[in-house]
């Protein structure tokens, strides 16, 4: 179930993968200058949305899935594959691409 009252989107990823929501970048920097769209960057933080099942090892069993849907993770600027799923833009990355889990 999806945390602070999310909607869950109707997307299964497969194996190790999962989809991610990157959050919004700061409008400001910390000395107050109002940034353009086009000197923003890609924002590192994101809400898992989706989890696959987790990989297979090589004995035929499932390794079990570190992020659940709803955590709060950093991943790379250029991570994972871009797409649009329900009218949202969202990333599909593998939980091995997924840099740190954010408390």
């Amino acid at each position: 179930m999806a945390k602070k009252g999310k909607k869950k989107i109707k997307l299964q990823p497969l194996e190790d993968r999962v989809v991610v929501k990157r959050l919004e970048a700061d409008e400001k920097t910390a000395g107050g200058i109002v940034l353009p769209d086009t000197a923003k960057e890609k924002p590192q933080r994101a809400e898992v949305l989706a989890v696959g099942p987790g990989k297979t090892t090589e004995s035929g069993e499932r390794a079990a899935m570190q992020l659940a849907v709803g955590d709060s993770v950093l991943i790379g600027k250029y991570s994972g594959t871009e797409i649009t799923v329900e009218g949202e833009e969202c990333v599909f990355i593998r939980e091995d691409d997924v840099l740190a889990i954010l408390e």
